[in-house]
């Protein structure tokens, strides 16, 4: 080689495998995930048990089901990094199966068990998954940016209009959500049903009901993950749109013969509600928890009218229709039932709020003299008066005892289902008897050996005291009578402290 055409320019910088790879395009993280595989277990949670058929006990998958859906998780997670970062489905696929990527094991395996076209097929429903989630989530980078954020879906429930008892329940239980996201720092956020409830102010029943008819469907939240034993639901704060699908699609869908408006609850789309709305959500959110905004007090229309006069104090009722999204009707008659409390005032046809309204105090007009009607000295003496006092603290204890019965049954199941251990000895195998509970109380002892409930405080079908004292589970798939199981437990007890 002549010696003016050498190379003498400085050795280049080494190459990262990231950019050799072609995956530069993606952050760190992501590209971690791609050639190293899920090293840290954040994508294995829950992929190797699922819920039974009761939708209440845990049942562990096999090995291969569990990889399965390992594999699964931390696909569809590199293809949501693909998509977030602009990439294609052929790039997706050129890093799922390529030889040296670990991220791409599963769909690797895939190929090899049941063809090439079935892991592309694969592949193509996982990318149209991502993109489907991508579409409707936004990328934060940094906890102020999520406020932002929460700020601007603040403004939007504020400014939409919720009509009828329906969509005013629903509005708490998504402002319910919102005071969870804000603790969390963003959009995704973990709460069960008990706790949304209780911070919402309505059943678990009002509250599902909200969930199935408007939240879920309208688009204001989606369920990611459901939760069981101590860990809620995860979920994601939409903003009230459906890609693809415009606000007249979703109201007619709600005024067909499957979702008809009630009548009964307001429903009813009327000229005199305005297409927009101005309320303080946050006052909403600090007042529903209250006794006094049950459905059988003040309720959830008087919400919206506080909330209302809040943000903007001195309107008419005429007025109030609009930015409180509440009918004409309805309107008054909420007023009159504030006014008699003594939380709100009106000066000709203009209507505020009380100077301690937001705390239930009220006053007493002056031309309400003779009316005999007694201003509030707070939201539990409104709750008093119209007899929903202790609601909130009655749900309150029947969740707490729902949760504590709900982890004893998990607890029994485990200890039920959990393998035998035995020991070998003189050439046969001896059963070694499982820890079993302490004995239960004389005041859960039932006639015929069985048990009480000790939440209920009738007799529970699967269980039965055995002659040791000892809590025995009868299930459908037990072959053996009780009597049976009990001689077997006492056989193995004698056995084993004879081998001992």
């Amino acid at each position: 080689m002549p010696h003016h055409t050498q190379q003498t320019d400085s050795p280049q910088r080494p190459i990262h495998p990231s950019e050799r790879l072609g995956l530069h395009g993606l952050p760190r993280a992501a590209a971690d995930l791609v050639l190293l595989g899920d090293l840290t277990g954040r994508y294995a949670a829950e992929s190797y048990s699922r819920l039974g058929s009761d939708r209440r006990s845990v049942v562990l998958r096999a090995d291969r089901q569990g990889a399965a859906e390992h594999g699964h998780r931390i696909t569809a997670a590199i293809a949501c990094h693909v998509a977030r970062a602009g990439g294609t489905v052929d790039q997706l696929t050129q890093l799922l199966l390529h030889p040296e990527h670990e991220g791409g094991r599963h769909t690797r395996n895939i190929a090899l068990r049941s063809g090439e076209p079935r892991a592309l097929d694969y592949i193509r429903r996982v990318w149209a998954s991502a993109s489907d989630a991508i579409s409707t989530t936004i990328a934060l980078s940094s906890r102020h940016e999520a406020y932002e954020v929460l700020a601007a879906l603040r403004d939007r429930i504020e400014t939409t209009p919720w009509r009828g008892e329906r969509g005013r329940t629903a509005l708490r239980v998504l402002r319910a959500h919102l005071n969870f996201a804000e603790t969390t720092g963003g959009p995704l956020h973990h709460a069960s049903e008990r706790q949304t409830a209780e911070e919402a102010g309505v059943s678990r029943t009002t509250l599902r009901v909200a969930y199935e008819t408007v939240l879920r469907p309208q688009g204001w939240l989606r369920r990611l993950r459901a939760g069981h034993g101590r860990e809620g639901s995860t979920w994601y704060l939409g903003d009230g749109t459906i890609p693809g699908h415009s606000d007249h699609a979703l109201l007619s869908r709600f005024r067909s013969t499957q979702f008809p408006p009630d009548p009964a609850l307001e429903e009813w789309t009327t000229p005199e509600t305005a297409t927009t709305a101005n309320i303080d959500s946050t006052v909403l959110g600090q007042l529903m928890g209250h006794d006094a905004f049950a459905h059988h007090a003040l309720g959830s229309a008087a919400l919206m009218i506080i909330s209302a006069l809040h943000q903007h104090p001195h309107q008419t009722a005429a007025e109030l229709v609009g930015t409180s999204s509440v009918s004409h009707a309805t309107i008054y008659r909420t007023l009159q039932r504030l006014a008699d409390h003594g939380l709100v005032q009106h000066t000709g046809e203009t209507w505020t709020l009380a100077p301690r309204a937001l705390e239930g105090f009220g006053i007493r007009l002056p031309d309400d003299a003779g009316n005999g009607h007694t201003p509030a000295q707070g939201w539990a003496n409104v709750a008093e008066q119209h007899g929903t006092w202790g609601i909130a603290a009655r749900r309150k204890a029947l969740h707490t005892a729902q949760r504590a019965a709900y982890q004893q049954a998990l607890d029994r199941f485990a200890e039920h289902r959990s393998r035998a251990v035995v020991i070998v000895r003189d050439g046969r195998q001896v059963l070694v008897p499982l820890p079993r509970p302490d004995e239960i109380p004389p005041t859960w002892h039932a006639p015929d050996g069985r048990v009480l409930d000790p939440v209920t405080g009738r007799p529970a079908a699967d269980w039965r005291v055995a002659t040791d004292g000892r809590l025995i589970l009868i299930t459908p798939s037990d072959q053996r009578s009780y009597d049976e199981l009990a001689a077997a437990h006492a056989e193995a007890l004698s056995e084993w402290e004879s081998a001992a």
